[in-house]
């Protein structure tokens, strides 16, 4: 593995680390209290080439390489670590949309997306398929005409913000399980689709909610790639987007170390600066381990992607043990402040909630360790033969 990035690397990590440093950190408190993401901030994102690089060129990314997208992702989280959901999201989406969807569909989605001028989501849990994605309830009913959607998605990020909405339901029988799931894309505005958003304890911009289907039509046009085939499509891309949810936390959580380490060499105790104490530093030292050894393990999942090698069990230990590093740090952070650590105007107390949150979503720490367990004893670990 090379460790060093290389100069187009470092020129896009410079450019996404001014934007958080300038732009993005300066809001954050703000934009928490606001409950919504920032359209303006998107499109400027979008106008610097940050979201979704990676997607090919000839539908309007750049097909930088996985590493790439994951130094700016960090960069991003650095100031704000909601904001790069959108181009988390573009990127998981959008390459379902480039491998499966019509050409003329994709490219104008992908494009208006990557250019902020689209938010997109992907709606799969269900209220009683949580960690069980292909248990889905939301039933597609084929008619001459296309298909009749009904039922609930849960816990979908972006859920009332979202102009369109990538949507896995059942088309097939229940029995059928991952093969009777296929995927649409659907605009949010259509007639018997409706929203709400949930009162969370972070990441309130990214305005999590719940998606209900009333009787929704779709034309055949909408179906994402064949009948059936949706579950396949989501569970390729999850593997990727796990190593850059690492990267989201703990750029996040660099951003409460870099703060608390420049603080404890200002607030002084007994005459001396408080980092003279070990009691003080200690912990510190041990954020930075913890911080650098998460980090390396969220590159190196994207260097095996990056080389078509096997990444499945190193991106289920990135999704389980990143969001528990990054939590602990900022909590370690916020107790170096002491009771300005406590406040809420300082900004480690919202870190602490938002990344809190990946600690649920997207898997949780159980189903991360079963997938390591499957990888490397197979379906006993799952309780199969």
């Amino acid at each position: 593995m090379e460790f060093n990035l290389t100069d187009e690397q470092r020129a896009i990590q410079d450019v996404a680390q001014r934007f958080a440093v300038e732009r993005l950190a300066p809001g954050y408190l703000a934009r928490d209290a606001g409950g919504a993401m920032d359209r303006d901030i998107v499109r400027e994102l979008g106008a610097l080439g940050l979201i979704a690089p990676e997607l090919p060129e000839n539908f309007g990314g750049t097909g930088v390489d996985s590493v790439t997208a994951g130094v700016i992702i960090e960069a991003i989280s650095h100031g704000d670590m909601n904001i790069a959901y959108v181009p988390l999201l573009t990127g998981l989406v959008g390459a379902i949309l480039v491998e499966h969807a019509d050409f003329d569909l994709a490219r104008r989605v992908v494009s208006d997306a990557r250019a902020g001028e689209m938010l997109l989501a992907l709606a799969l849990t269900e209220p009683n398929g949580g960690s069980d994605a292909a248990n889905l309830q939301l039933r597609a009913s084929r008619t001459n005409k296309g298909y009749i959607l009904n039922g609930e998605k849960t816990s979908i990020s972006i859920a009332d913000q979202a102009d369109q909405a990538l949507v896995f339901a059942r088309s097939g029988k229940p029995e059928d399980r991952a093969r009777g799931v296929s995927a649409f894309l659907i605009d949010c505005a259509t007639p018997g689709l409706s929203r709400t958003a949930y009162n969370d304890l972070g990441s309130r911009i990214v305005g999590r909610g719940s998606l209900f289907f009333d009787n929704v039509r779709v034309e055949d046009s909408a179906r994402i790639g064949a009948e059936g085939a949706g579950f396949y499509q989501v569970m390729d891309g999850f593997d990727y987007s796990r190593a850059l949810i690492g990267l989201m936390v703990l750029g996040a959580a660099r951003a409460s170390l870099e703060e608390s380490w420049k603080y404890v060499q200002e607030r002084e105790a007994f005459g001396k600066p408080i980092a003279a104490y070990q009691g003080v530093t200690f912990p510190l030292a041990e954020a930075e381990t913890m911080l650098e050894a998460a980090r390396l393990l969220s590159y190196k999942t994207l260097w095996l992607r990056d080389r078509g090698l096997p990444h499945t069990a190193e991106a289920a230990m990135v999704k389980w043990w990143a969001p528990k590093v990054a939590f602990d740090v900022i909590h370690h952070c916020l107790l170096a402040h002491g009771h300005l650590g406590y406040g809420k105007d300082t900004p480690h107390q919202q870190r602490l909630r938002d990344v809190l949150g990946l600690q649920i979503g997207d898997g949780t720490a159980q189903i991360q360790k079963m997938v390591i367990a499957r990888e490397r004893i197979g379906r006993i670990a799952l309780g199969r033969d």
